[in-house]
């Protein structure tokens, strides 16, 4: 069996304070679906976290509107270090993430509360409506060294092939950027496949801008941490069939770092999970969903292993998903 990439499934955000961070992007920009709150050991993780075996406590959280989802991340019996003191547009790793809404807006760029870059971008893809069409996460911004080899990277695994735009310049509106001003190169690519798998119409078509700083050597935004520092962590894509993945991933020179192996448990959720790295070390993480709960309450699960991995879920069983919509802070 080949592959499928069924879109972004979430972005990982490493904090100090994992229920205030839940709480401000329920409350701003309508991740009010909470998946999974998990407490547990990362035992698989310690290829980045200095051999070492960290607590760690985890919400994920998504928005029914349609795109990928939060993981939010926090260490619990460690201090994580804060991101690079001087951030400037291109550096090496994860920049910003891309969240979608169908308001009149445009290339509106914001940070948190936590100085992590969000781009709102302006997209009509709606999985269920709002009140504000405020969606979730359809892409990120990554800083590249090499813009060829990190385009066919994505492009031969991930399926981006195509090229929505190729700008080389300055540009105004990145202005109130660090090292927007700078000379960039940037290079937004979409896929041509269509949503795919169990959540892939909730999930949504999705894109990736790779942006490259052609007058400045770019720093490594994970340099010297760990991962679950401050800062977007991770990428993570929604897949089937993990193993041809890996075969793939390994003869494009890209070997899985991290494997879970199987299955692995996130309490309320399933599923297997991979680690790669992209031509600079951004961590790319892949998640095969195994067991997904719907209503967890009454016990309702969702088991993909026995479904078509291709066949996406009825449209009411993923909308089921509304009985987790959280009104209350944590």
């Amino acid at each position: 069996m080949s592959y499928i990439i069924n879109g972004i499934q979430q972005i990982g955000i490493g904090v100090t304070d994992a229920k205030a961070v839940y709480n401000w992007y329920k409350n701003n920009l309508g991740f009010d679906i909470l998946v999974f709150e998990d407490k547990s050991e990362a035992k698989l993780m310690t290829e980045y976290t200095n051999d070492e075996i960290m607590n760690r406590y985890a919400l994920l959280s998504m928005n029914l509107v349609g795109g990928g989802g939060l993981e939010i991340w926090q260490f619990v019996d460690r201090t994580p270090v804060p991101q690079y003191p001087n951030f400037n547009l291109g550096d090496l790793g994860i920049n910003m993430m891309k969240l979608r809404s169908s308001n009149k807006v445009a290339n509106a760029f914001l940070q948190d509360p936590w100085n992590n870059w969000v781009q709102i971008v302006r997209d009509d893809y709606t999985f269920c409506k709002s009140n504000n069409g405020q969606g979730g996460v359809m892409g990120a911004v990554i800083g590249v060294s090499d813009m060829e080899k990190s385009l066919s990277f994505y492009k031969r695994l991930f399926g981006f092939d195509i090229i929505k735009s190729d700008s080389i310049g300055t540009f105004k509106e990145l202005e109130m950027i660090h090292g927007g001003t700078t000379k960039l190169r940037r290079v937004l690519l979409s896929r041509s496949a269509t949503e795919k798998g169990g959540f892939g119409k909730l999930l949504g078509p999705c894109v990736l801008e790779l942006v490259q700083a052609l007058d400045r050597t770019p720093n490594t935004i994970y340099k010297n941490r760990w991962w679950g520092d401050l800062g977007y962590i991770h990428l993570c894509f929604d897949v089937a069939g993990i193993d041809a993945l890996k075969k793939a991933s390994e003869l494009m020179g890209y070997p899985f770092t991290v494997d879970s192996a199987n299955s692995f448990d996130m309490g309320e959720a399933s599923g297997r999970f991979g680690y790669i790295e992209d031509p600079d070390g951004t961590l790319i993480e892949l998640v095969e969903t195994h067991k997904v709960p719907i209503v967890k309450k009454l016990g309702i699960y969702i088991n993909l292993k026995k479904r078509n991995p291709g066949k996406p879920l009825p449209n009411w069983i993923v909308k089921a998903m509304k009985i987790h919509r959280r009104k209350k802070d944590l």
